[in-house]
C-alpha cells in the first residue's frame, strides 16, 4: 500500500480509515504495519489529534484567560468546508506567550489545540520547535528546503516553541521573516513561544518580525516561575 507523508492533522469527517491512515504517516507509520481496532467507529477526532502529539502534552490543559480567549476567537472563525462537513480552522487570530523557562507555555500551547478539536473543530496542525524549524530549513542536498518553508508557512495552525533560543544570524532573521510575513499576510493562527522579555524581541527578531508580530499576535506575559523545577520539588 502506497502511503502519503503528510503533516500532522486532524481531518472532520472523512472516512475513519483514510484519518488513520494519514496520522500513521505522518508518525512515519505504515498502516498495513499497523493493527486496527475492531470498532473503527471509536477512533475520535481527539483520538486523531493525540496520535500525532507528544505523549508529554497529551493531556495538556489549557488554563490561562488570554489562551482560552484564543481558542474562543479561533472557533469562532472556523468555517466549514460544504454543507454539513466539521468546520475547519482557517484564519484567525495568533497569540504570543513569553516567559521564564518552565513557566507553562509550551503546555498552554498543546493545551490550546486540545480544546479547539474538544469544542467541535477540525483543524491541520504542525508543532515545531525553532530550533528544530531552522534545522529543517537550513539548505543542505537532498532536501527542498524552499518546499518545506511553503509547507509550514501555509499550515492552518502552527505552533512555534521556544522563538529566539537559537542563535541570532542574518540567515535566521531572514527565515523568521519570511515564515512570518506569510502567516501575518494570510491571517494563519499561530502560537509562538518564547524565553526572551517582549521588549527584548525586536533586538533578536529585527524590526520586520518584531513589527508584523506586534500586529498579529495577542502578547501574554506570564509569571517568572519554573514550574518544572517547582513541581519536582513538591
Amino acid at each position: 500500500m502506497h502511503t502519503r507523508h503528510r503533516e500532522p492533522q486532524l481531518l472532520g469527517n472523512e472516512a475513519t480509515l483514510e484519518r488513520m491512515a494519514r496520522i500513521l504517516a505522518a508518525r512515519n507509520i505504515d498502516l498495513a504495519d499497523a493493527a486496527l481496532p475492531d470498532d473503527a467507529e471509536t477512533f475520535s477526532p481527539l483520538d486523531a489529534l493525540l496520535a500525532g502529539m507528544p505523549p508529554r502534552y497529551q493531556a495538556a490543559v489549557a488554563d490561562h484567560p488570554r489562551v482560552l480567549e484564543w481558542v474562543r476567537k479561533v472557533t469562532d472563525a472556523a468555517v466549514a468546508p460544504s454543507r454539513g462537513a466539521r468546520r475547519q480552522v482557517t484564519t484567525g487570530p495568533s497569540l504570543l506567550m513569553a516567559g521564564v523557562v518552565g513557566a507553562g507555555k509550551t503546555h498552554q500551547a498543546y493545551g490550546a489545540v486540545r480544546a479547539l478539536v474538544q469544542s467541535g473543530v477540525g483543524a491541520r496542525w504542525r508543532a515545531t520547535t525553532a530550533a528544530d524549524l531552522y534545522a529543517d530549513l537550513r539548505p543542505r542536498p537532498g532536501v527542498d528546503s524552499e518546499r518545506e518553508l511553503a509547507a509550514v508557512s501555509r499550515c492552518p495552525l502552527l505552533i512555534i516553541d521556544d522563538l529566539g533560543a537559537a542563535k541570532a544570524s542574518e540567515w535566521v532573521e531572514e527565515i523568521t521573516y519570511r515564515l512570518i510575513n506569510r502567516r501575518y499576510n494570510y491571517e494563519l493562527p499561530t502560537l509562538i513561544t518564547t524565553n526572551l522579555a517582549i521588549k527584548d524581541l525586536r533586538s533578536y527578531l529585527g524590526d520586520r518580525v518584531a513589527s508584523r508580530l506586534a500586529q498579529m499576535t495577542t502578547r501574554v506575559e506570564f509569571e517568572a516561575v519554573d514550574r518544572r523545577r517547582h513541581s519536582a520539588a513538591a
